[in-house]
C-alpha cells in the first residue's frame, strides 16, 4: 500500500510541475506580446539600436559598406526598424510635436519636385528599345584619416594634423555687412544628372545640358537661396565654361572670380560646384544618404596641397581648415551627408583666396532632385560655419 500511495505522490508532483512550467510560459508570452517585441532576436535588438534607427552602442559603430547595392532607398536595417517599438519610457506629446516641428524647419522652404507614374512611363517610352544599364547606391563615410567624426582620403604627398588644424583660425572674417561676401560658380557648368530615380539608365543617356534649371547650376542656386536667407550675401554665378569647349573651363571660371573679387573686394569665399561622375557606360553608382525619410545625394568638399612649393600657392592650408569646418558640422547635422574630405595634390583654382574650395554634388548618375536637395543642405550647414 505504500508503494502505491508514493507512486501516486510522485505522479502528482510531476503533473503539478508541468501545470507551473506552462503557466510560466503563458505569463512570458504575453509580456513579450504587450512590449511589442519578438522573442529573441529584438530583445538583442533593443541594446544594439536605439529608437530613432540610429546604430550605435557605447562607443562602437556600425560602419557604412563602401559596396555598392541595388536598394533603392536607404533605409533603417532591420534592426533599428524593429527596435523603434520599443521604449522603456512612452514620449510625450510635446516632445513629439518638438521633433514634427524640427522636421518641417528642416524642408519647409525646398521645393520638392516627385516624379509621377505617368512621367516615368513616358520617359521609358521615349527611350524604348534602347539598352537599359543599371544604376547602384553607396554610402562612403570612411576614409584612411580620422579625427572623432571627421572623415579624410589624403592621397597628398604630405602629413595632416586634423586636430591641430580644426583648432586653428581660418584665413578669413566674415563681416556684418550687405556686401557680398560669398561667390558660388561652377568650371563645369553644364554638367547635369538623372531625371528620375528608377534604377537604372539608358544607353542614350548624356550628362551635360546648358539648361540651367536641369545642370549644377540649379545645385548652385539652392546654396546661395540658404546663405541669402541667412544673412549672408551671396553671389551666384552661372556662366558658362565648359561650354562651347571644354579645354581651357578653368583658366576661364578663374578669370571670371579674378572679376567678381575686383568689383567686390567683400568676398572672401569661393565655392566652384562640380558633381562626381562615377561608374562606366554600362553600369553607374550614385553615393546616397537620407534626411527625414528623403534621398539626397552625398557630398564631397575638395581641398589641395601646395605639393611643387608654389608661390601662389602659399595659403593652401587656410582652405584645409575651412573644409575641415565644413566637414565637421555637416555630419554634425546631417549625418552622412559627407563623403570623405579629398585631399591631394592639386590646386583647382584654390589659390585665389584663403576660402577656395571645389565642391562635388553627387554624381551624374544621381537624380536632379537629389542633388538639389543636398544644394539646400549645404547651404544651411554653410551658414551655420560662417556665422560662427
Amino acid at each position: 500500500m505504500r508503494s502505491n500511495k508514493n507512486k501516486t505522490e510522485n505522479i502528482l508532483m510531476i503533473l503539478m510541475s508541468i501545470v507551473l512550467t506552462a503557466a510560466g510560459i503563458c505569463c512570458m508570452t504575453v509580456k513579450l506580446s504587450v512590449m511589442n517585441v519578438k522573442p529573441g532576436f529584438d530583445i538583442l535588438a533593443a541594446e544594439m539600436a536605439f529608437p530613432t534607427g540610429d546604430t550605435e552602442y557605447g562607443n562602437s559603430e556600425v560602419t557604412v559598406s563602401e559596396t555598392p547595392s541595388e536598394t533603392s532607398t536607404p533605409e533603417k536595417s532591420a534592426v533599428a526598424a524593429d527596435s523603434s517599438e520599443i521604449s522603456s519610457k512612452p514620449e510625450s506629446s510635446t516632445v513629439n510635436s518638438k521633433k514634427e516641428e524640427k522636421k518641417n524647419e528642416n524642408s519647409e522652404d525646398f521645393e520638392a519636385s516627385e516624379a509621377t507614374e505617368k512621367e516615368i512611363e513616358e520617359y521609358n517610352k521615349k527611350h524604348d528599345g534602347e539598352e537599359q544599364y543599371p544604376v547602384y547606391e553607396f554610402t562612403i563615410t570612411e576614409g584612411n584619416e580620422s579625427y572623432k567624426s571627421v572623415q579624410i582620403k589624403n592621397t597628398s604627398s604630405t602629413d595632416i594634423d586634423i586636430k591641430k588644424e580644426l583648432e586653428s583660425k581660418l584665413g578669413f572674417e566674415m563681416e556684418k555687412t550687405d556686401e557680398p561676401q560669398v561667390l558660388i560658380y561652377h568650371t563645369h557648368t553644364s554638367e547635369s544628372f538623372l531625371q528620375y530615380d528608377t534604377g537604372y539608365f539608358y544607353e542614350s543617356f548624356y550628362p551635360r545640358t546648358t539648361d540651367t534649371s536641369q545642370n549644377i547650376c540649379a545645385v548652385g542656386e539652392e546654396i546661395a537661396k540658404q546663405l541669402n536667407k541667412a544673412g549672408i550675401n551671396t553671389i551666384h554665378d552661372t556662366t558658362l565654361h565648359d561650354y562651347p569647349s571644354y579645354n581651357g573651363a578653368y583658366d576661364r571660371s578663374y578669370e571670371t572670380v579674378s572679376k567678381y573679387i575686383e568689383k567686390y573686394p567683400s568676398i572672401k569665399v569661393t565655392l566652384d560646384i562640380h558633381r562626381d561622375g562615377i561608374g562606366t557606360d554600362t553600369q553607374k553608382t550614385k553615393p546616397v544618404f537620407t534626411v527625414n525619410g528623403k534621398k539626397a545625394a552625398q557630398i564631397m568638399i575638395l581641398s589641395g596641397y601646395n605639393y611643387d612649393d608654389s608661390e601662389e600657392f602659399r595659403d593652401w592650408e587656410y582652405n584645409l581648415r575651412f573644409a575641415l569646418q565644413i566637414q565637421k558640422k555637416a555630419g554634425e547635422m546631417y549625418p552622412n551627408m559627407v563623403r570623405p574630405l579629398n585631399f591631394s595634390d592639386f590646386m583647382y583654382n584654390m589659390n585665389i583666396n584663403t576660402g577656395s574650395l571645389l565642391i562635388e554634388m553627387g554624381a551624374e548618375s544621381n537624380t536632379i532632385e537629389e542633388v538639389r536637395y543636398s544644394g539646400y543642405l549645404l547651404g544651411k550647414v554653410l551658414a551655420e560655419v560662417l556665422k560662427k
